[in-house]
């Protein structure tokens, strides 16, 4: 078993360049970078440092604790909350003064707000629930983590005996607590009686350790679990792990034919009350899981980790099917009625689990299903958040393994799972989290996407939180759009050591949409990458000039229409089948022209095919009603940053209207000259930008329009002779 990811990534010269808080965060980011060690968004480490009291100027022992919600492998300053270490201390009389006080009760959950009143220099990151936990341990230094191999331990049947065989009286047992103050309490206590403990391993949970040196912690924490995982690495069945395998993987090219078939189908089913998008995960060591004897009974019994279990849920869906003898027809069938059992057991554990005051219930849909031959499918309101969710059900394949190699896997109660997915408090919280983009959850396909009106229609997609695949006939053009876009607004989260292959919220891709293979390979990408498709905007297109004598090639032609109308149809007729397969709403938006409404000299075969498309646009909105609108937007000889546009069209254009122009002059000047004189033929006097087309497709796209198909609408600055008649 690999654990280099074990090794001290520690730098001595660099951490003794940085002050004590930039080193906690150093420190953070060390132990966040691999998900073996902690989940993604979870764990978190602290310090209690001296520092000058703002308004005595006097020296005050100040706590830093990565705050609520942060992630320790990205995590920066503005993500740890400071709070004097007193008044911490203190808040202990003022919970012992409390009346009815303990685990999981109304006093338990009022010391959360008190929190607060312990802020030191006005600092704005809200504390996380185990701040008491980090407080009440009297050392400088405290991590607290989730790493697979020592979760393994603390979901074993036989957890106690087991920590005192590996750590000795070095590492202390607690049984399962939820989170707060009364966990605090008790960590203290057994600091207290235990001086010579350096860690806590808590039931169904994860470990806590300390030292009173920053570097001494972050290497405690290292060896910890290393020394669990060596010791599973030593009981590990091998092939015989979850009871053996009972099936084997597919191919991968037949694997992928699967799930082309299926995603989409999934993706409508998990989307009735919201979207979702999607992640596939088919590692070896997932695999060996999903594929094996064991795997649906440990499925059913759903994960331990409270990290693991509010991202994955209670448990995933397993599919009982044969990848060796069974069709994807039959795989359908039994999603059918996986997924309907699934919704059943939700809505019982919920009913018998709920209290008086707890929150309604929510999406009853799995968030993870697995197929054997095929692999785990996660599923999330972002890319983001679905490869997350697969990263942590991988993280908790590897703690069944090593609990089963040692003793039996224990899930942790229903009743304590529900207390923890439906906390007041994680309700409250949800309620405060900013309202979703207009654009979340959708996933989009701009074709055309390497330039011009599709390059910034990417970019308008994007800023409302769409997720998108840029396809360009020129792949490395869509490709340098998806990497723009990706430095911007980065990868997201959920990355790092998790061996899950996938995009952040934009892929680029090679697609020629006049060639029918082309868009479903582009299409079987995209589908891979998220599970679907819910819009597609074609802004390809392309303008073929006559020669200087004013003739236009028969192959001139037939591009022209395969391009600009052919095209659009073919990808269309592709994207139906997604469309069909997932049942939801859609929308499609196709570029065309006004010139498609303007007769005139030396663009004929562009001027019809426009024409043609545009009726093409009337006859999409009919075949492909009700689910998915489909409507057009007409620019106007939008020159900046379009292909269509290259030096040779833009001085013939200039010559053509007798604009004075030096053939050394720039292309931009050349390119801006001539928007200028299109711009001076409207009625508004202003030259058409990408952004004011893109804007129009947005719309079209977005829910604003959502009554509104088979209709063109013209952004060309206000063209008399365009008018409709």
């Amino acid at each position: 078993m690999d654990l280099s990811y074990l090794n001290s990534r520690w730098d001595d010269t660099y951490a003794n360049s940085l002050d004590p808080v930039a080193r906690l965060i150093y420190r953070s980011n060390l132990l966040g970078a691999d998900w073996r060690i902690t989940n993604t968004g979870g764990g978190n480490t602290s310090a209690k440092l001296t520092e000058k009291d703002p308004i005595t100027g006097e020296d005050s022992l100040v706590m830093w604790v990565k705050g609520s919600g942060g992630d320790l492998r990205t995590a920066k300053k503005n993500n740890f909350a400071s709070l004097y270490q007193q008044r911490l201390i203190d808040l202990q009389s003022v919970y012992a003064a409390m009346p009815n006080r303990g685990v999981k009760t109304p006093a338990e959950d009022v010391m959360v707000g008190m929190y607060a009143h312990c802020t030191f220099n006005l600092n704005p990151c809200a504390p996380s629930i185990d701040t008491p936990l980090h407080s009440f341990i009297p050392y400088a230094h405290v991590d607290h983590t989730h790493p697979a191999p020592i979760i393994a331990m603390a979901t074993a049947a036989d957890g106690p005996a087991l920590t005192t065989e590996i750590f000795g009286d070095k590492v202390i047992w607690v049984d399962w607590q939820r989170p707060g103050f009364e966990l605090g309490l008790l960590m203290q206590g057994v600091v207290e009686q235990n001086p010579q403990a350096v860690g806590i391993l808590m039931g169904g949970h994860g470990l806590i350790n300390w030292a009173n040196d920053d570097k001494e912690c972050y290497l405690l924490s290292l060896e910890l679990i290393r020394q669990a995982a060596e010791y599973l690495a030593k009981k590990d069945l091998g092939d015989k792990a979850f009871g053996g395998a009972k099936f084997h993987t597919l191919d991968p090219s037949k694997r992928d034919h699967v799930l082309v078939e299926i995603l989409p189908y999934i993706r409508g089913k998990v989307s009735q009350d919201k979207r979702f998008i999607g992640t596939v995960d088919h590692n070896d060591a997932l695999m060996s899981y999903v594929n094996s004897v064991d795997a649906p009974r440990l499925a059913e019994l759903g994960t331990s980790c409270p990290d693991h279990f509010l991202r994955t849920k209670i448990k995933p869906l397993y599919v009982d099917w044969n990848p060796q003898t069974e069709d994807v027809a039959s795989l359908k069938a039994k999603l059918d009625e996986g997924l309907e059992a699934y919704k059943k057991d939700y809505a019982v554990y919920y009913e018998t689990h709920k209290h008086p005051n707890s929150p309604a219930m929510r999406v009853s849909y799995p968030s993870v299903v697995l197929i054997p031959g095929i692999g785990l499918i996660a599923w999330g309101k972002t890319k983001s958040e679905s490869r997350v969710t697969a990263e942590f059900y991988s993280a908790a394949i590897w703690v069944m393994r090593g609990a089963e190699s040692v003793s039996k896997y224990t899930a942790i109660a229903r009743q304590e799972a529900f207390d923890i997915e439906y906390w007041l408090l994680e309700e409250a919280k949800l309620k405060r989290m900013p309202a979703e983009q207009e654009m979340a959850r959708k996933i989009v396909v701009v074709v055309g996407a390497g330039s011009g009106i599709g390059k910034d229609t990417v970019d308008r997609l994007i800023k409302d939180g769409a997720t998108i695949a840029a396809l360009d006939l020129n792949a490395e053009a869509a490709k340098a759009t998806a990497d723009e876009v990706m430095k911007r607004i980065g990868m997201g989260i959920g990355v790092a050591g998790s061996g899950i292959s996938g995009s952040g919220d934009i892929i680029g891709l090679g697609c020629d949409m006049t060639n029918r293979a082309s868009i479903q390979e582009a299409l079987h990408h995209v589908v891979l990458a998220y599970g679907g498709i819910d819009g597609v905007a074609v802004t390809a297109g392309i303008f073929i000039s006559p020669d200087v004598h004013g003739n236009f090639e028969d192959a001139g032609w037939a591009k022209s229409f395969a391009v600009n109308t052919t095209g659009p149809y073919l990808f269309a007729h592709e994207a139906s089948k997604i469309w069909k397969s997932q049942n939801l709403t859609g929308s499609l938006v196709i570029t065309t022209s006004v010139n498609a409404v303007v007769a005139k000299k030396g663009s004929f075969a562009y001027d019809v095919s426009k024409a043609a498309t545009n009726h093409l646009i009337r006859e999409l909105a009919i075949e492909l009603a009700p689910n998915v609108r489909v409507n057009g937007v007409a620019p106007a000889t939008v020159v900046e940053g379009s292909s269509m546009f290259p030096r040779d069209r833009v001085m013939a254009s200039l010559a053509k209207y007798n604009i004075a122009f030096e053939e050394s002059e720039d292309t931009e000047v050349l390119r801006t000259r001539l928007a200028q004189f299109y711009a001076s033929r409207t009625l508004t006097g202003a030259p058409i930008r990408p952004a004011d087309q893109s804007e129009a497709i947005y719309l079209f796209l977005s829910e604003r329009f959502s009554r509104t198909t088979g209709q063109i609408i013209q952004v060309d600055g206000g063209l008399v002779e365009a008018f409709l008649r």
